[in-house]
């Protein structure tokens, strides 16, 4: 592996800076808002139903999130929500797409000792202007030769960036905290993936087997990575 990489990948959200503390802190607070119909458990599995109905059509991202969280008002009132409570629905929405870019440790130094070595680029899902103004706060950009803000990663998005970067899959090593996202197509397609488990994971994302695989690699900070290439 060490000759072959070329193109390093890293996930943002969870793998370059914090995201789903500040989804779990809106989630409760949302619950919280509903407690008058429902208790706060109950609620949030509303509230997953709807982001699973929805995914395709809105995609992943903190807009989406948002709409789903208004829909599920919406269903769980039946209707009778007062405008109020659609508003502080709303407000939490807007909470979240200011929150601080925070770095995860390490994630300066290692792009520091990679960057001249070795392509580097971003593969993430999410919404295209939050996500954009993430990387903008976050001070990363020019480390970074490419960036590709995903509507999903599944093999086919993984197959066309490779084809858009000229990049071969035993070439490129993908590094993320989602085995489902960042890990699985990437191996499907012939490439490199390594996980960097991050304490929180979304549900949709989780994923409770044991993975083995000859180009597969877990690591516990992604400061490992400089040991592998």
């Amino acid at each position: 592996m060490n000759n072959s990489i070329t193109t390093i990948a890293f996930d943002a959200d969870d793998t370059l800076w914090i995201n789903e503390p500040y989804f779990q802190e809106a989630e409760q607070q949302f619950c919280n808002l509903l407690e008058d119909y429902l208790p706060q458990h109950s609620v949030s599995q509303e509230l997953f139903k709807t982001e699973m109905q929805n995914l395709e059509l809105y995609g992943y991202g903190v807009k989406g999130f948002m709409l789903c969280m208004v829909e599920t008002v919406c269903r769980v009132s039946n209707n009778m929500a007062s405008l109020n409570l659609i508003n502080k629905t709303i407000e939490i929405g807007h909470e979240l797409l200011q929150k601080p870019i925070e770095l995860l440790d390490g994630v300066h130094e290692t792009l520091e000792n990679l960057k001249g070595k070795y392509r580097l680029i971003v593969a993430t899902k999410g919404d295209l202007l939050d996500q954009e103004r993430k990387l903008k706060n976050s001070g990363l950009q020019d480390y970074f030769h490419h960036i590709e803000i995903m509507s999903d990663k599944k093999e086919s998005d993984y197959q066309k960036l490779l084809k858009h970067l000229d990049c071969q899959p035993e070439n490129f090593l993908m590094l993320g905290n989602s085995i489902k996202s960042d890990v699985l197509p990437v191996l499907e397609i012939g490439g490199f993936a390594a996980h960097i488990p991050y304490h929180v994971t979304w549900s949709h994302e989780q994923y409770e087997k044991n993975l083995e695989h000859k180009r597969f690699m877990e690591f516990k900070s992604i400061k490992d990575v400089l040991e592998y290439v």
